[in-house]
């Protein structure tokens, strides 16, 4: 390892995708990309922490029925979500007879579950791994700020968490897309204690991580055709460009922001744009990964993004540190 980043020895491929995504999501500009969504984000269940559940396993099914494997040629299943305890994705496999590990970096999630499967592959005692992540709008509100039902105003820097949920389905055998190393963040933390302005929380995080990831994979920015933070929104992202120009590194055309592709800020009200732990799974699982398996982009850096915060600390007065984690993945 150099820098926080490691090189896999083995051919780590993904096998295939699954995204399932709310009404508001089905709605902007990547709509046509999602394998599934849904017309009602409550699912006609009792509760929106119960309609992410439902989304989550319908998710994981959809995408083993897509594979055509059974739970039993699945080794292992790494998951994570916003909830407490992470109990949406722990409830979630109950409905699975698969091994199960659940994993928590808020909204950089994603790539922890993706590293964590990675290098298990790589270690060979694994050959198949699912990596998951759901979030929901009104379940996140509920938990970090105020239940929907008290009308709260929402504040210009805040950002709308994706509904839904996005899963890969990595191998060591065969896949067009493979992932050739990744970049494991520390926390960093610039004393930012707005939990409403997460992209401010994270953009430092995400700076730190980008850079020991083209130090450490004596890279730069022009090897990749797409560099896609997390969900730092337009206001997170913009401030990303400009931290990394005080480093001298321009990102140019070739960044975007999951959270800024997820919505149509003008016309969808989502404030800086989208954010959770399904925004980055559910962006590359769909479009990202669609424009790789047709050509279009055969190198890819993907650096979801968290900000590690809970009711308890924001309310005790604590700063909101963030964390990143980047992910190369490469056409085989």
């Amino acid at each position: 390892m150099k820098n926080h980043t490691v090189f896999f020895k083995s051919g780590i491929y993904i096998e295939d995708t699954a995204t399932i995504v709310g009404p508001k999501e089905a709605e902007g500009p990547l709509g046509r990309y999602f394998d599934k969504s849904v017309c009602d984000d409550l699912l006609g269940q009792k509760s929106h922490e119960k309609a992410e559940i439902r989304l989550h396993i319908s998710a994981i099914r959809y995408l083993l029925n897509k594979t055509g494997h059974k739970d039993g040629d699945v080794d292992l299943c790494i998951s994570g979500d916003l909830l407490d305890e992470i109990v949406g994705a722990s409830l979630t496999m109950r409905e699975f007879d698969i091994p199960f590990m659940g994993v928590y970096n808020a909204c950089a999630t994603f790539a922890e579950s993706l590293i964590l499967a990675a290098s298990l592959i790589d270690g060979g005692n694994f050959e198949r791994i699912i990596c998951s992540t759901s979030s929901h709008f009104c379940t996140a509100e509920r938990q970090y700020r105020y239940p929907l039902e008290l009308g709260n105003q929402r504040t210009p820097l805040s950002q709308w968490t994706a509904t839904g949920v996005g899963a890969t389905m990595l191998n060591r055998v065969k896949g067009k897309i493979r992932i050739d190393c990744a970049t494991i963040g520390r926390v960093v933390d610039y004393g930012v204690k707005d939990a409403n302005d997460m992209g401010a929380c994270m953009a430092p995080a995400a700076r730190e991580t980008l850079l020991a990831h083209l130090e450490g994979s004596s890279r730069d920015v022009d090897y990749y055709d797409l560099i896609l933070t997390g969900d730092l929104g337009e206001a997170g992202s913009g401030l990303l460009r400009l931290l990394m120009e005080e480093k001298g590194v321009k990102l140019g055309e070739k960044y975007r922001d999951c959270g800024v592709l997820l919505f149509n800020k003008a016309a969808q009200d989502v404030g800086q744009g989208g954010s959770g732990a399904a925004c980055s799974s559910s962006v590359f699982n769909s479009y990202v990964y669609k424009k790789m398996m047709c050509g279009e982009l055969k190198r890819v850096l993907l650096i979801p993004t968290g900000a590690l915060c809970s009711k308890t600390s924001t309310l005790q007065g604590e700063s909101v540190p963030g964390i990143a984690h980047a992910v190369s993945f490469t056409l085989a």
